[in-house]
């Protein structure tokens, strides 16, 4: 393997003068840079990063720690965060917790014994005490996602109380008035936020809230399933199904038609988190949905900025604006006397309608989240 005393053999210089080169330092003369770069590139030689890292006590990679990485939504944030991290010269280690502690603990030692420069996660609970390896060894963190207590740190969310209370407010003025809740695991801030829009909407229009008709689960699609087989077998009769996530609305659609129901003619069905492929070819489900890749790079260039920052940073906290996307499968086309079933083709879709951007603006003093004041906003297009 070529070592940079054969490039400074070969071009004739000692080998700090070639180190000089490698880190562009201003003190070497234009004559014996060219020499040393033509050198580089005869023999091939690549620096050890290992060796820099040492010099310069950076690995130049970040971690980026998911809960599901088979989910869509997921893994266009991950493209996100791999764009910006690669813009500015960093590498990206892709971890999958499956929303398990034990998993994430382990995920944590390893990133803190392959010394990352930084670390970007959708934490598993609220419980900041949970990332403590990551705050003892002073390892630069952004939040992902979610919110957690204990520790002030970088956070990047999606305004996931408006999007719930918008999804919600629509399924009312469609007429539903028993919709249940699918929702992922207590004591997750992104479940707990989709819960609370989900219940401001129902407490604004005067609809009393049946708590037979929300369920926590895990985020997937064998909960969605499920809790929703549990609502339709304990005879609770909901007209409306509004899923916290696109993998809880999977599982819901498989319920719903092992039990010889349709969407949206039996019942309606709305959710959090778009299909980005399937959508563009069967435009059905409606949606709130997140700008995912936005987060992504919103994510990475927090961990940039601080790690390249002067001096300390105050914590920062980005929250993102959410989309609501109305299709057909809230029932939308069979209000208006069309046939809508739940199969291709789909007749009759409408261009899409872009409404001006509104942010929720009432919140009962009682509601949890009523001292909190979101910076979220929200369009809605009409498909």
């Amino acid at each position: 393997m070529t070592t940079i005393t054969d490039v400074a053999r070969r071009a004739g210089v000692a080998p700090v003068t070639v180190s000089r080169v490698l880190n562009a330092a201003p003190n070497v003369n234009i004559e014996t840079r060219e020499r040393v770069q033509q050198a580089i590139g005869e023999l091939g030689y690549v620096p050890s990063r290992a060796a820099r890292s040492l010099r310069s006590k950076r690995t130049h990679t970040f971690a980026f720690i998911v809960p599901d990485i088979a989910n869509a939504f997921w893994t266009t944030v991950a493209r996100g965060v791999e764009d910006a991290a690669l813009a500015h010269g960093y590498s990206v280690l892709l971890c999958n917790t499956d929303e398990d502690l034990t998993k994430q603990s382990r995920y944590l030692d390893i990133m803190v014994s392959q010394r990352v420069d930084g670390v970007i996660i959708a934490p598993c609970d609220t419980n900041g005490g949970n990332l403590r390896a990551l705050r003892d060894h002073h390892i630069a963190t952004v939040i992902m996602d979610r919110r957690i207590t204990g520790w002030d740190v970088d956070t990047v969310y999606c305004d996931s109380v408006s999007g719930a209370y918008a999804l919600t407010q629509h399924l009312i003025g469609l007429g539903h008035t028993r919709i249940a809740m699918l929702s992922g695991p207590e004591g997750v801030a992104t479940a707990e936020d989709r819960v609370t829009g989900y219940r401001l909407a129902l407490t604004k229009s005067g609809i009393g809230i049946d708590p037979r008709l929300l369920r926590h689960g895990r985020f997937s699609w064998q909960s969605g399933a499920e809790l929703t087989g549990q609502i339709l077998d304990e005879g609770l009769a909901p007209t409306a199904i509004f899923a916290a996530n696109n993998a809880l609305s999977q599982g819901a659609v498989a319920a719903v038609g092992q039990r010889g129901l349709r969407i949206p003619s039996d019942i309606a069905l709305a959710c959090f988190d778009d299909y980005p492929y399937i959508a563009s070819i069967f435009p059905f489900l409606t949606v709130v949905s997140q700008p995912a890749y936005d987060m992504g790079t919103k994510a990475a260039e927090l961990l940039v900025s601080r790690l390249q920052a002067p001096a300390s940073l105050r914590p920062r906290c980005e929250v993102l604006p959410v989309q609501l996307i109305i299709r057909h499968s809230c029932g939308r086309a069979v209000s208006t006397g069309k046939a809508c079933p739940f199969n291709l083709p789909l007749e009759g879709l409408a261009e899409p309608q872009v409404e001006p951007v509104w942010p929720v603006t009432w919140l009962p003093e009682s509601a949890p989240m009523a001292p909190m004041l979101l910076a979220g906003r929200m369009t809605e297009q009409i498909i």
